[in-house]
């Protein structure tokens, strides 16, 4: 009875002390991540540091984990930098923000466990590709959702030809490739933690 209570679980997502600890260590680091990444711009808004702990949670964890450190991740988005949409229109700005990040942590998690079953390594990578295209996807939804009158208005006051051309040169553009790079470069050392953190779980 006391193996029943001390583990219990949620769609294989046990909750004991090894995934508690792990999930506040990710949890800390994703907020120290992007406290930091903030000051750090390509372009009009901060590069996004917090998906490679993301997806370590995701995969080692549960994708819900993944889903939890997203949410963390978009709301310290919304205290540090997202001023300029909040202007516009708060809600669209709330439920872009969030999404986003929630369901790259998800996303990363599902695929991550679907690909595992035959090569974690590909998995990892794939996990590691599909965070950042997830999160970036949702932005651009987000977009053409709540703000796409000011944004044909940006572009048109920045030169371009239209919306869509200024979304994926301007907002997103160098944003994406660094993030996506930086994803797919670090994957061999998320498989590392990964693994480490599985053996560490076993004993």
């Amino acid at each position: 009875m006391g193996e029943i209570h001390s583990k219990k679980k949620f769609k294989n997502f046990k909750i004991d002390t090894f995934n508690i600890t792990l999930l506040g260590i990710l949890t800390a680091i994703v907020i120290l991540l992007q406290t930091l990444g903030a000051n750090i711009r390509f372009g009009p808004f901060s590069v996004t540091l917090v998906l490679l702990p993301i997806v370590i949670g995701a995969a080692l964890i549960h994708p819900l984990a993944g889903g939890w450190l997203g949410l963390v991740f978009g709301v310290i988005v919304l205290l540090t930098d997202a001023s300029a949409f909040l202007a516009i229109n708060i809600i669209g700005t709330v439920v872009t923000v969030l999404l986003k990040g929630t369901l790259a942590g998800i996303a990363a998690g599902y695929v991550y466990r679907l690909i595992a079953k035959h090569n974690r390594i590909i998995a990892t990578f794939a996990a590691a590709v599909i965070t950042p295209i997830v999160n970036t996807g949702v932005f651009i939804a987000g977009t053409y959702i709540f703000f796409l009158p000011t944004i044909k208005s940006w572009a048109l006051e920045a030169g371009f030809a239209n919306a869509t051309t200024f979304i994926f040169i301007v907002l997103v553009g160098w944003n994406f490739v660094l993030e996506f790079a930086v994803n797919l470069v670090l994957s061999p050392t998320i498989t590392f933690l990964i693994q480490y953190g599985r053996k560490r779980k076993r004993t």
